[in-house]
């Protein structure tokens, strides 16, 4: 087990002190709601809590059919409200298949959410669809209503997709609701006009008239396609959400073009890899979280988005994970948490991922700019024990050592100058293709 050892830690940092230097479909029917959890062996899945949800992961690897392709978690309710009108949400695959399905949550909602009518389509440009639309169902009806900090898995549908397509998933809400989010879609998503009415069909993008750099509603998409090996989950803060991955120069943004680390990590596995060893790649960022719920001082609003808690909810609830690359820490440190603290978390989500059959790979803390000499002495304290025998002291399956990549070999504690955005904290597009490039893909498909 990962179990930190107090005395060990208080070594590395009194030593580091003397030196101070991670299917088919129907018609439309009313609302369906359920509380079953979804299964890996059927095309239909029903409305759930986000715990019911990870007892499906076991299944879904055993399947060996439906792998999780492209994912961002919800973190927090939306500032508008929906009112009978439609959303289209650009999802991003890392691969293809014969058909996919979508999860849809509720989870941050104090009111039920009701989606009357789905279709998913190959994106084009902006809010457009190339091609026709394919009616997406749950339990066989076109309506479902999910419950507050519910989720709901669609049946099958069947739209043929390729690796690094967009899809378009549009949703007609009739509302009012309030729906939930993640904030940093780095992506133009597209509303209609409130009470414009159901939009789900229209190939056109006219009708979509107000973007958004959110993520409403939508959280994950699944494909089928049996010759994939698994997915890999990037499970962390920032810079695993991709903040950083937009900036091209000074003066210089590029939104919407998939630069993160994580999108090129999946570019890389289509091109390099044959096709029996491919992996989905399923981002499970969320900015400003940390992986401990000790540190004094995390934001009130992120609040229960620790590594632990989320665990479930990002991670083992999605579909076919094979691996989890965790990139967590800076955060922590900011806000005021110690390597034993962070020792205890990562002990926690590392040991329940292992008894899920999921493998571990960690990256030790990155350099940050405005880390204390106390930070640092955590920082290195916490990456002495990752990096012990290069896998965790026996506690994880890899160490994947994005420090290495980023820091200043000049100054180790801070991000090298041609990799940072500016903030002495994020990679910038050549940092994070840096990144990705330096991911051993023999290390996530096996030898």
């Amino acid at each position: 087990m990962f179990r930190p050892r107090t005395s060990d830690v208080k070594r590395v940092v009194v030593s580091m002190a003397l030196v101070l230097t991670m299917a088919g479909f129907t018609n439309s029917a009313p609302p369906a709601t359920s509380s079953a959890s979804p299964s890996a062996s059927s095309s239909v899945s029903t409305a759930v809590s986000a715990s019911d949800a990870a007892s499906a992961t076991g299944a879904a690897r055993a399947g060996r059919s439906w792998f999780t392709s492209w994912a961002q978690s919800q973190q927090a309710l939306a500032t508008r409200t929906l009112t009978h009108q439609s959303v289209r949400m650009i999802t991003h695959l890392s691969q293809g298949g014969d058909a996919l399905r979508i999860r849809v949550q509720n989870t941050f909602g104090r009111t039920p959410l009701t989606v009357d009518g789905v279709t998913v389509g190959r994106g084009g440009e902006g809010a457009a669809i190339v091609g026709g639309t394919v009616p997406v169902t749950f339990e066989g009806r076109r309506a479902v209503t999910i419950p507050p900090g519910g989720e709901v898995w669609s049946d099958a549908a069947r739209l043929l997709t390729r690796p690094q397509q967009n899809v378009a998933v549009s949703m007609f809400v009739p509302g009012p609701v309030v729906p939930g989010q993640h904030v940093t879609g780095l992506r133009d998503n597209y509303l209609t006009p409130v009470n414009s009415g159901d939009h789900t069909d229209d190939r056109s993008g006219a009708p979509y008239t107000e973007t958004v750099t959110s993520t409403l509603l939508v959280s994950a998409v699944d494909v089928r396609n049996p010759a994939l090996k698994g997915t890999v989950v990037p499970f962390g803060s920032s810079v695993v959400d991709g903040v950083g991955s937009t900036h091209c120069g000074p003066g210089c943004t590029e939104t919407g073009t998939n630069r993160r680390w994580t999108d090129v990590l999946a570019r890389r596995i289509t091109d390099e890899l044959p096709p029996h060893r491919r992996l989905a790649v399923a981002n499970a960022g969320i900015s400003g979280t940390t992986s401990s719920d000790a540190c004094p001082r995390t934001p009130g609003e992120l609040a229960g988005l620790d590594g632990p808690a989320r665990l479930d909810r990002d991670v083992l609830a999605l579909h076919g994970v094979t691996g989890v690359i965790y990139y967590y820490g800076t955060n922590d440190l900011a806000n005021g948490c110690t390597a034993a603290s962070i020792l205890d978390s990562y002990d926690t989500v590392f040991r329940r991922l292992r008894e899920a059959g999921i493998k571990v790979y960690v990256t030790p803390i990155t350099p940050r700019a405005s880390y204390t000499d106390q930070n640092n002495l955590d920082r290195h304290a916490v990456n002495t024990v990752v990096r012990k025998g290069s896998d965790c002291s026996g506690a994880c399956d890899g160490v994947i050592d994005f420090d290495q990549v980023l820091k200043d070999p000049l100054q180790p504690n801070r991000v090298r100058l041609d990799y940072d955005t500016g903030d002495g904290i994020h990679a910038n597009i050549a940092g994070q293709r840096a990144i990705a490039e330096y991911v051993p893909l023999w290390l996530l498909a096996g030898r």
